[in-house]
């Protein structure tokens, strides 16, 4: 299956009330293992690149290149998107000159004129090569790549006149925020969320799923939400079973502390992880994508 855009998927997903996850990727053993559990479970999948890891991997050509090639390599069969996370406006064009399938422009800091003006001309540079298009409004709260979001409540109107720029789905605030949730954390605004499903009548994303109750993100996955990004969870999964395998000593056991073997049980738990989201948040086989559309 070649690389493709998410908006048939995304709007598939929307159609049918379940959702596609969106896992960022941070380097090859993470690329590897979303890329394993996807194929095991023969459903779609999104790979996200942040600013920040694209930077630290080497560009946004490199991390094409590098996740084209991973799917050649793995005899990936299953549909695969190349996604640019909350990237800006000079990134989501470097994303879409790299050959990105996806890009995600992330205007919410800007004026709402100036985003709505930079959403227009991203979606005219990424519709004409095919390249499907992800935009926000209202802020997504706690920390990406140095960017600080209250956690603002998306503006309905602002939500709907957004949508008309042709974007493919939109990322909208609804008391979510990036990274671990706090204790006094109040949960999703369900009733803002079901304004904005029913004023853009388009598919939602929500950012910053780790660490939402899964009862609440099934809930908002009836409400409109298609595409779940991740991130968290798989650095925790990762750190976690790294550290066990540091602290049981096998890195000094015979060649364990060769890099393969060491960075092994962090990747297996990012692909368990993986399997375990994808399975609650009710991706459909690949078999069942024609049937959805």
């Amino acid at each position: 299956m070649p690389l493709v855009n998410a908006a048939e998927l995304v709007k598939a997903a929307h159609k049918g009330h379940y959702c596609i996850g969106a896992f960022n990727t941070n380097n090859l053993e993470w690329t590897r293992a979303i890329l394993a559990g996807a194929q095991e479970l023969n459903v779609p999948v999104i790979i996200q690149t942040s600013m920040g890891a694209a930077k630290y991997m080497g560009g946004y050509e490199f991390c094409q290149t590098m996740i084209e090639a991973t799917v050649k390599a793995m005899g990936i069969t299953v549909p695969v998107v190349i996604h640019l996370d909350h990237g800006n406006y000079e990134a989501a064009k470097e994303a879409i000159a790299a050959g990105y399938n996806s890009v995600m422009f992330d205007g919410h800091d800007l004026d709402f004129e100036d985003n709505l003006e930079k959403t227009k001309e991203i979606v005219k540079l990424a519709h004409a090569k095919g390249i499907s298009v992800e935009a926000e409004v209202g802020s997504i709260g706690g920390e990406e790549d140095g960017v600080i979001g209250e956690g603002e409540l998306a503006d309905v109107e602002e939500a709907k006149t957004l949508a008309a720029t042709g974007i493919d789905f939109l990322a909208a605030g609804i008391g979510n925020i990036h990274g671990q949730y706090p204790d006094n954390w109040k949960g999703l605004h369900f009733d803002r969320l079901q304004e904005l499903n029913d004023a853009v009548k388009m598919p939602l994303v929500l950012h910053g799923g780790s660490g939402i109750p899964q009862e609440q993100v099934q809930k908002a996955i009836t409400m409109g939400i298609s595409k779940l990004n991740i991130n968290t969870e798989c650095q925790l999964a990762f750190a976690k079973a790294t550290r066990e395998y540091i602290e049981a000593g096998k890195d000094q056991q015979g060649k364990g502390f060769d890099p393969r073997k060491m960075l092994k049980p962090g990747t297996d738990a990012i692909t368990d992880t993986f399997k375990e989201i994808t399975g609650w948040i009710g991706n459909k086989p690949v078999k069942m994508v024609p049937e959805a559309l």
